[in-house]
């Protein structure tokens, strides 16, 4: 009993935590009819459509087959090096980039064990950590924070790609260097068992779903409207992707806008956290994602500025850094320890190493466009 109470509190640990700060918070200011306008619904209706719509692209097999394609047969290390690390980084951007990492780890350490070249798991897998928590920030889909911030400053399509445009670009350049800094040898790569496209149905459903998801992100169609053709859609066609949404990511949001709504209602609190934001808006953001983890920052801190860009560059460059600055980064580290040989010491040194640099090139860059 005890270990499993231990298991969910590590698994959930964001959660446990915005929960403890919601509790904690509601002793300053006790509940009332005030708390629903705290709670951003529309944010909570595009989270749950799009894990499940994800949820039910990965179940067809979508991705396992995209990626088989591109590495089996004869191909150079390079290649696969490369190809292993701009998968995470590119399917970040409409998947998000913890489901790109808990797709593509698993997939890079079967195909390294598959070429026997397993002592390059620790440096391809934090490359695609990176990847993934760069790739993420260029579209309002690619993380839980992103789609916040565009909700919640109502931010045009053209001003949001247009900060982020210059990022992501300047990290693909970085990624790809760094992806082909390995030994210029052929590798043959066969799969035991060839992947194949699942459930044919579903995945023209899931494919037309995410699409009208982007349509609402876009504000083209309402939330409520999304929220009700999708739920119908998984009732009547694909009831087994319910369990498979992330309810404890959705609990973990209401407890920070809870949070969030109580600390804005304190005044000293508010002054303090309005005049860190009025001095810099990103540099407050990047830094407290580095303690708390970037989503919960972005909602904590979203209700003391108008800054949206400062706050959008902060909290998206503050995925890098600690491990717990984006919680992708957890996710892809957990899945690493799994694989035969891992070493977590060492895998930690070259993680903080790899985002030590790319802060230093990230930061000045982001302070330019500010």
């Amino acid at each position: 009993m005890v270990s499993r109470v231990l298991s969910f509190l590590k698994g959930e640990a964001v959660g446990c935590i915005a929960l403890a700060c919601a509790l904690i918070s509601m002793l300053f200011v006790p509940p009332s009819a005030a708390y629903l306008q705290y709670i951003d619904f529309r944010v909570l209706a595009l989270l749950f459509c799009l894990m499940a719509v994800v949820a039910g692209l990965q179940d067809c097999g979508l991705f396992a087959v995209l990626a088989q394609k591109l590495l089996s047969g004869k191909k150079r290390m390079r290649f696969i090096s490369l190809v292993l690390v701009l998968l995470p980084f590119f399917t970040s951007m409409l998947i998000t980039n913890d489901v790109s990492l808990i797709t593509f780890v698993p997939f890079t350490l079967l195909v390294l064990s598959l070429v026997g070249r397993t002592e390059r798991a620790l440096y391809l897998v934090v490359l695609q950590t990176l990847a993934a928590n760069l790739g993420s920030m260029a579209t309002p889909v690619g993380n839980p924070q992103n789609l916040y911030l565009y909700s919640a400053f109502s931010i045009p399509a053209g001003a949001f790609f247009a900060v982020l445009a210059p990022l992501t670009l300047v990290s693909l350049v970085g990624l790809c260097v760094a992806a082909l800094c390995v030994k210029p040898e052929g590798i043959e790569v066969h799969f035991p068992e060839k992947q194949t496209i699942r459930r044919k149905g579903q995945l023209w459903l899931m494919v037309a779903l995410f699409l009208l998801c982007l349509l609402s992100v876009f504000r083209v169609l309402h939330y409520a409207v999304l929220l009700l053709i999708v739920a119908a859609c998984l009732l009547l066609f694909a009831r087994h992707l319910f369990p498979r949404v992330d309810y404890g990511l959705l609990f973990t949001f209401v407890c920070f806008f809870v949070f969030a709504g109580n600390i804005g209602a304190i005044p000293a609190v508010e002054d303090f956290l309005s005049g860190l934001m009025a001095k810099s808006a990103f540099l407050t953001s990047l830094c407290a994602s580095q303690v708390i983890s970037n989503v919960p920052a972005a909602v904590l801190l979203s209700g003391f500025t108008g800054d949206w860009k400062g706050l959008l560059l902060g909290t998206d460059v503050g995925g890098l850094g600690t491990l717990i600055a984006s919680l992708a980064s957890l996710i892809s580290f957990r899945l690493y320890l799994r694989a035969p040989g891992a070493k977590a010491g060492r895998y930690l040194l070259v993680f903080t190493l790899a985002n030590l640099v790319g802060l230093a090139i990230l930061i000045p860059l982001s302070l330019l466009l500010l």
